[in-house]
């Protein structure tokens, strides 16, 4: 095994070192222990002592000794010493789910997260509203009433007494259902008698009136009317959450933010004031037109900051109610959830999109949304078809726009193939990379469409973690042993990208990795069908490269190799070998992105 792995050093030094010795690198880190991201998806990581970084990329990688000589006059040397300090490195993580804006106004606004009772919820809301400014609207949320030892979802009257003369309007950690008081209600012309839009619902007491809870879409119908965060506020949140990423080893995240949100972060950018890569999701549900030109906004090939997949909503969350199930909820047996599409509605959407170059991405926590995307993604897969020698094709950004979209298959063009599939099962190239997001509880028939149909599974191991309290309970047994299946996936050859749903569930990618590794609580004391647990090396690899392939970008990071860009982080453990518990108490040293220090943040 050294052996090799001194090759594989050798072999890279080589490779850079003629760029090596035009260029210098700028920084030097040596005496570690390096993984590379190479091996991990077998379990054989490839580890190294030293990196040369030079212009925000890798330049080489092997001894210490070896990559040393490389440094010229103005190289800076960083000495790990692994053995005496605990430092490791690893590159970078990229989540492949989060909310950035969401995740900022929370901050900025009453942040509820972790409430573990009603009246401590309402202490907080009269806390809050004591220094408010008289009428100002109270928005923010993250409360989740499962953790409450009656799991009764509150009331409208609950916070009327708190909130004085506020319009209060408070989402539940899942953002898919939300609790109003009686001025927000009144403020929204919300009564006994409003009509839900498609795929929402409010929740009625005995008397016929609202009790406050407002679900998926009909959310909608109060949000509208509620005054947008000021341009200072906006940004004041987008900078938290994008420090809490850095803090917390992510280099890249894959986001669903407010437009105004991506219009922050490029202002950020211009003023180099912007150190996560931020690659941008753009609502489905939009017009097309519309979509296409914000995704011409923007430079395409721009490492830093890019829009790419159309994000959609299938279905809403377990612990709302609100997912689609095929059947109902073992503990609601008259719901089923709440579909946000008609099928032949979806359909029509998702050709027209595809047709247009568009990433599909849907979120599907049920087992019945998963089926409803997969038979979307085969509509617009067939109906675009795959014309191997088409230059405008299912993803003409492919060469058009991007030199980073590249299909799995290198021999394949990024363009169309026969319209009529094989009658023996079509086998479709996997260009398209359309991704079904969080995939919680599928039907084990569905799992082999996705391997079909190159579909990604975008999946967030640390919802395991708040999940696993109440999950068999809504689903049953049978259904909650395949429900978060991420060895089941791994096996059937589907790509797994990993994230942490930020603002749903915390930043920190530790928490995942952990559930992946364990599917055991925090304290160690319960276990969720142990079978679809992952090895290190998988989970690891589901955190970098899956992730990077999830957004098309798997040949400039995931991995610090020689030309893949230096985004790295130092951590004070070895996640791939301390004991499992521990590596919930990883703490990130020190976060490099593009060859730069992110975090902790350099003084000017």
């Amino acid at each position: 095994m050294r052996s090799i792995r001194l090759l594989l050093a050798c072999s890279a030094l080589c490779a850079s070192f003629a760029a090596a010795q035009s260029a210098p690198p700028d920084d030097i880190y040596f005496n570690g222990r390096i993984y590379t991201g190479a091996g991990f998806a077998e379990d054989k990581p490839q580890t190294v002592e030293a990196i040369a970084i030079g212009g925000g990329k890798v330049l080489a990688i092997g001894s210490s000794d070896e990559i040393k000589r490389l440094a010229g006059p103005k190289t800076r040397l960083h000495a790990l010493d692994t053995a005496r300090t605990g430092t490791i490195v690893f590159p970078g993580i990229n989540d492949a789910h989060t909310h950035l804006g969401g995740a900022g106004q929370t901050k900025i606004h009453l942040d509820l997260t972790g409430t573990h009772s009603l009246s401590e919820m309402q202490s907080q809301i009269a806390t809050y509203a004591k220094t408010s400014p008289a009428g100002h609207w109270i928005t923010g949320g993250n409360w989740d009433h499962t953790l409450w030892a009656n799991a009764v979802l509150p009331t409208r009257q609950d916070l009327d007494k708190f909130t004085g003369n506020h319009p209060t309007y408070l989402e539940r950690i899942d953002g898919h259902i939300a609790i109003a008081n009686t001025a927000a209600l009144k403020a929204a012309s919300i009564t006994g008698k409003t009509v839900p839009p498609q795929g929402g619902a409010i929740d009625l007491d005995k008397a016929g009136e609202p009790t406050g809870i407002l679900r998926e879409s009909a959310k909608d119908l109060l949000e509208k009317i509620i005054p947008p965060p000021t341009q200072e506020e906006r940004r004041r949140g987008d900078e938290l959450a994008i420090a809490d990423a850095l803090s917390h080893g992510v280099t890249s995240v894959q986001d669903f933010s407010d437009w105004q949100d991506f219009l922050t972060f490029e202002q950020l950018e211009k003023e180099g004031r912007l150190h996560l890569r931020i690659y941008e999701w753009l609502p489905f549900i939009a017009p097309l037109d519309q979509l296409k030109r914000m995704r011409a906004h923007h430079d395409a090939n721009d490492p830093l900051l890019r829009t790419g997949m159309l994000k959609g909503f299938m279905d809403g969350s377990l612990g709302s109610r609100t997912a689609a199930m095929k059947q109902p909820f073992s503990d609601d047996p008259k719901n089923s959830g709440l579909p946000q599409f008609k099928q032949d509605e979806l359909n029509k959407m998702a050709v027209e999109r595809a047709e247009a170059g568009f990433q599909l991405g849907f979120h599907a926590i049920g087992d019945r949304a998963a089926s409803m995307a997969l038979d979307a993604f085969t509509e617009a897969t067939i109906q675009t078809s795959l014309d191997y020698q088409s230059q405008t094709s299912l993803l003409t950004p492919c060469r058009a726009q991007n030199q980073d979209y590249q299909p799995m298959d290198e021999k394949m063009p990024c363009a169309k193939s026969s319209k009529t599939p094989q009658q023996s099962g079509p086998q479709w190239p996997l260009a398209a990379r359309n991704r079904i997001e969080h995939a919680q509880v599928v039907d084990p028939a569905d799992i082999p469409r996705f391997k079909q149909l190159g579909v990604i599974a975008s999946m967030q191991p640390n919802h395991l973690l708040t999940d696993m309290n109440w999950a068999e309970s809504r689903l049953g047994p049978q259904r909650a042993a395949y429900s978060y299946a991420w060895k089941a996936f791994w096996d059937a050859g589907v790509p797994l990208a990993f994230g942490t749903d930020y603002p749903v569930e915390p930043i920190t990618p530790f928490r995942g990795l952990y559930a992946a590794v364990t599917r055991m609580n925090e304290a160690g004391t319960k276990t969720y069908y142990p079978e679809n647990k992952l090895t290190r090396g998988q989970a690891l690899y589901a955190y970098t490269q899956g992730s990077a392939y999830a957004e098309f970008a798997e040949k400039r990071k995931g991995k610090l190799l020689p030309g893949y860009e230096a985004d790295l982080i130092l951590v004070d453990r070895d996640l791939y070998t301390c004991p499992a518990s521990a590596i919930l108490k990883t703490r990130v040293l020190t976060t490099i992105v593009a060859g730069k220090q992110a975090y902790p943040e350099p003084s000017r």
